[in-house]
């Protein structure tokens, strides 16, 4: 991958919430004055830096010492790396080092890395003292476009996805594109599904552009890189402002996810990683709408191509169909029993729609009778029942 341009101008958009609003500044090399940046937002005495472990070795040190040197007193929080470290256990450790250290309403946490890393410090954040200030800075591409944005935070159940949580709005996000440069080569493509999603959702020309740049794309060009995250935070952007608490209009967020987060519980979130799971997710969901009469054969056959050429996994793990329903009805966007769906009309524009379990059973029998498809560049997906 090739280095990001060293000087850039600062994008800035903003999360209009009311009393809870909130900046969202993308600029390179943003970690080298993040003292500076908690000064600006009014931030004083502690600050707790969650992380993981394979981030702490790479940012852990240049963050603290810019942190001290700006007056804080630092708290490390290190974790696991990965999705299984979302649970209450690692709530209650942070809750035990913040009591420890005598935290305080005033102090403020960071969560320094991926999604993993920014759900579960929102969340310990909401809960401690009934609420204390966080700050997100995220570094995945996931995090960067999706996950930091919105103030959805919280941590998994064994059975489903997301289960426990709160709406907690971060006082600022931080974006730092430089610290993509260092993510493998599979977390920045699985990031690029989400990416995918904001233009299936709501503008069909950004989905255009990301077919149009695919090359440097994956060549983490910087002005294309930079142009990615700041279209889909302003989409994310608008979305939450318009619905916070996702009681209608944020529910389009979620189109490739009621599958993908299926999948990412039945494998028990060992093998396939979020943006995998929504890449499977969104070319299923799509053809399903197309069984369904809500769209024609050329968006999925679109969103595949594009999916595809990303490198991402295109296709259906060998799971029954009894298991993934069961799977879907632990979504937390079920409501009253029934599934909701996102399903595509086209590129640029979706609708919410209540799955029957009859008609999604036919649909899954009929993929399944139907020949796998792969592409070149795809990846090979995780079997699991």
């Amino acid at each position: 991958m090739t280095t990001l341009e060293r000087d850039s101008p600062r994008q800035t958009i903003r999360v209009d919430l009311g009393a809870r609003s909130y900046p969202i500044f993308i600029q390179r090399n943003l970690l080298e004055c993040l003292g500076k940046e908690l000064r600006k937002l009014g931030r004083v005495g502690k600050v707790g830096i969650v992380t993981d472990r394979h981030l702490a070795g790479r940012y852990l040190k240049p963050v603290n010492r810019v942190l001290k040197a700006a007056g804080y007193t630092v708290l490390p929080i290190v974790f696991p790396p990965g999705e299984r470290t979302k649970t209450l256990r690692s709530i209650s450790t942070i809750m035990n080092m913040l009591v420890d250290a005598r935290f305080e309403r005033t102090s403020t946490l960071l969560a320094l890395g991926g999604g993993v890393i920014g759900d579960l410090t929102g969340f310990a954040a909401a809960i401690y003292q009934r609420g204390i200030p966080f700050v997100q800075v995220p570094t995945s591409l996931v995090a960067q476009v999706d996950s930091s944005v919105g103030g959805k935070t919280g941590v998994d159940h064994p059975k489903g996805k997301n289960l426990i949580g709160a709406f907690n709005q971060p006082r600022a996000v931080l974006i730092d594109p430089a610290t993509l440069t260092t993510l493998p080569a599979r977390e920045w493509k699985a990031g690029l599904g989400e990416v995918i999603k904001y233009g299936v959702i709501a503008d069909e020309a950004f989905f255009g552009y990301v077919e149009s740049q695919i090359e440097p794309i994956l060549k983490l060009e910087g002005a294309v890189v930079t142009h990615i995250v700041k279209r889909s935070c302003e989409i994310k952007a608008q979305v939450v402002s318009e619905d916070e608490r996702e009681s209608d209009r944020r529910r389009i967020l979620n189109f490739g996810h009621t599958i993908g987060h299926a999948l990412e519980s039945l494998g028990g979130y060992r093998g396939l990683i979020h943006g995998e799971a929504v890449a499977i997710g969104m070319i299923y969901e799509s053809d399903l709408a197309r069984h369904l009469g809500l769209c024609d054969e050329g968006v999925v056959v679109r969103l595949r191509t594009l999916i595809q050429a990303i490198g991402l996994p295109t296709s259906l793990p060998q799971v029954t169909f009894n298991a993934l329903w069961r799977a879907m009805q632990q979504d937390k966007k079920v409501s009253g029993g029934t599934v909701y769906c996102v399903l595509p009309e086209r590129i640029g524009s979706v609708r919410i729609v209540p799955l029957e379990k009859d008609a999604t059973r036919a649909w899954f029998d009929a993929t399944r009778a139907r020949p796998p498809r792969r592409g070149k560049n795809s990846t090979t997906t995780p079997r699991f029942r």
